[in-house]
């Protein structure tokens, strides 16, 4: 298997998921939907797959080689997308606020 397509796996199989939770943040609640909100969506998306990035290859980094390289991807996978719900209910929990202050 191709280095860059093995390091970056965990992204190339959850796209299609974190693809329907991103629509699902933009979309609800439906309004008030102005531009700072969006811009404030857009951020939130991009942030939490550079989260979802920045820890899938830090995990693989770390993990104990000993182990196996299967197990290097279930790590850095587990870890990532747990980044990547963190940031996305934070932001989900910041534009509530947010929402009900305006």
């Amino acid at each position: 298997m191709n280095a860059q397509v093995e390091f970056n796996l965990a992204l190339i199989l959850f796209l299609p998921w974190f693809l329907i939770l991103a629509v699902l943040y933009w979309r609800y609640p439906r309004q008030p939907r102005h531009a700072a909100r969006r811009i404030f969506d857009l951020a939130a998306i991009a942030l939490s797959v550079a989260a979802f990035l920045a820890t899938i290859h830090w995990a693989q980094q770390i993990a104990d080689a000993g182990a196996g390289r299967i197990w290097r991807q279930i790590l850095a996978t587990s870890l990532g997308y747990g980044a990547f719900l963190a940031v996305l209910a934070l932001a989900l929990l910041l534009r509530w606020r947010w929402l009900r202050r305006a």
